[in-house]
Parts: structure tokens; C-alpha cells; sequence
């Protein structure tokens, strides 16, 4: 991408233009003035064929000279040429005027806001993902985007799928194990990359990018209930896991008890058996049904 910005030198720079109004003031003073001298020689009888020739004349250069008015609006520039080489961008907004002869092209400085169509991704581990972006974007140097590629609105649209993929295929959607940077975890980080990997591919354009980020982000259809089967396994295992270290705590701390505060002597298999017993109340899914024993403890 840096060689295509080397190779296309366009830089916008400011127009010669002209205030409109004072120039449509001048155009009124002179018609007015032309107008007056015409009626004056039609009184005084001093109208013949060439004097009319030259009236029709002088009336065609004030025509000519009237299609050299433009009007800009605020955030919207023009870019002029001559005989297709390029002389300025005109930014001033208002009623402007610059000579007829040269071409006028104008340009919205205002800020787009664009939502990509959803494309299918694979992302770094392979797996097939749909996304989507939103992104605001503007032009900054209108030579640039009239110059330097052949449709700058088209330009975009495709730069923002490819980036979007290649920003996806950097990444894996999710990690379990929360140690990675993921698509659906990471959701700033990556939508910063992005914007960065956008600014740059729309550089040569003269567009810049004021903020993005991914409206759509999900597993393809054809993958999305396995790899919904999988989050729900991996929850389970992560709840149990964090369920059986409690009860292990739990278990530990009432031994210790029971042995400080010398409430009851257990040899190691009563202890065996009322660990294994603490553990099947604290870790099972049902309420236990507790058994009464009316004798001594090891009967």
C-alpha cells in the first residue's frame, strides 16, 4: 500500500477563486451599463447591422462569463482544472466564481457513515465466523480522491471488507482459556486495529477514518450449534471445577476444626469416610437425605 501512495503524487492544494457576489455585482453594473448604451443608440438611430453583430457579441461573453459561478455549501469543496491538469481545491463556502473555461468537480467534506454487508471470515484457527463493520470516514484531500483512484466511494467499500478480513483472520473468535486476544473478547483492541488497518489502505485516497468498530460478530450457521455444545461444555467444566474447589476448602477447614478444638477422634478411614461424605453433599447437584445414627460411632 506504501508504494501505490508513492506512486500517485496528487496533494490538494487552495484555488483561485473569486467572491461571487462582488463578481455578480461587477456582471450587473456592466449589463446594466450595456443595456443603457444599447437603448441610447437605438433612440439616437445609430444601430446598423455591425453595431448590432457586436451587441450580440459583447451579450454571448456575458453569458459565457455568468456560467463561472458556483455555490458551496459548509463542508463541501471543488476542485478545479484546466484542460484536465489540476490547479486547486476551492473550500471557501458562499456564491464563488472563477473563470468559465475551467472544470469544476465538487466534493462532500462531510463525515459518511457506512454498515458493511455481513461476509463469512475464517479466523486464525479456521473456523468459519460472519462479521460485519460500521465505519466513519471522510475525505481529507480532495485531489487525492478524485485523482488518485477511479471511484473513491466504491474504493472504500472494497478496502473495508478487506480489511475486515484481514483483521478477522488475525485473531481466534474466542479462547476459553482467556489467555489469547479473541474477536468477541478483545472488542476495543481489535476495533482499534482495524481502524488503523483502514487508515492506512484508505490513505491513498485522501480518506481518513473518524471511527469503527463491528456490528456483527457470531459463529457461520454451519458451525454455531457445535461450538454452542462446546461454550456450554466448557461452562460446566469451569463451574464444576470452581465448585469442587470450594468443597475441598470447605472439607479442610471443618477437619481442622474438628481436630483443634478436639470434638471427636477419627482415624483415617472414619476420616476418609466423612470426607467422602462432605463431598457428596457439597459437590451434588440434589439435596442429600441425611441418615440418623442411633448408635455409637463405629457401628
Amino acid at each position: 500500500m506504501s508504494d501505490l501512495v508513492s506512486l500517485n503524487a496528487s496533494q490538494e492544494v487552495k484555488a483561485s477563486s473569486f467572491n461571487g457576489f462582488i463578481v455578480l455585482a461587477v456582471l450587473g453594473v456592466t449589463f446594466a451599463l450595456l443595456g443603457w448604451l444599447l437603448y441610447t443608440a437605438v433612440v439616437a438611430g445609430a444601430v446598423s447591422l455591425g453595431s448590432g453583430v457586436a451587441w450580440a457579441i459583447k451579450g454571448i461573453i456575458f453569458l459565457v462569463f455568468s456560467s463561472g459561478f458556483y455555490m458551496l455549501q459548509p463542508n463541501q469543496g471543488v476542485a478545479l482544472t484546466l484542460f484536465g491538469a489540476y490547479k486547486g481545491t476551492d473550500r471557501n463556502e458562499g456564491l464563488r466564481w472563477t473563470w468559465p473555461w475551467m472544470g469544476k468537480a465538487k466534493v462532500s467534506l462531510r463525515a459518511n457513515n457506512l454498515i458493511s454487508e455481513k461476509i463469512k471470515v475464517n479466523d486464525l484457527r479456521g473456523n468459519p465466523i460472519e462479521m460485519a463493520a460500521q465505519v466513519v470516514w471522510r475525505v481529507t484531500d480532495t485531489a487525492q480522491a478524485l485523482f488518485d483512484v477511479d471511484d473513491y466511494t466504491d474504493f472504500v467499500d472494497a478496502q473495508i471488507e478487506a480489511a475486515v478480513r484481514t483483521v478477522g483472520a488475525r485473531y481466534p473468535y474466542d479462547d476459553f482459556t482467556h489467555q489469547e486476544v479473541t474477536l468477541r473478547g478483545n472488542h476495543e483492541q481489535v476495533g482499534g486495529e482495524l481502524r488503523l488497518e483502514l487508515m492506512e489502505r484508505l490513505r491513498v485516497a485522501g480518506i481518513t477514518v473518524d471511527e469503527c468498530g463491528f456490528t456483527h460478530l457470531a459463529y457461520a450457521q454451519e458451525i454455531a450449534g457445535a461450538m454452542l455444545r462446546r461454550q456450554q461444555a466448557e461452562a460446566v467444566v469451569a463451574a464444576r471445577k470452581t465448585l469442587v474447589e470450594g468443597a475441598v476448602g470447605m472439607v479442610e477447614m471443618a477437619l481442622e476444626m474438628l481436630s483443634a478444638k478436639n470434638v471427636v477422634e477419627l482415624d483415617d478411614e472414619r476420616r476418609a469416610a466423612m470426607v467422602s461424605n462432605l463431598m457428596v453433599v457439597l459437590c451434588g447437584e440434589r439435596d442429600t437425605q441425611p441418615v440418623v445414627n442411633t448408635g455409637t460411632l463405629y457401628s
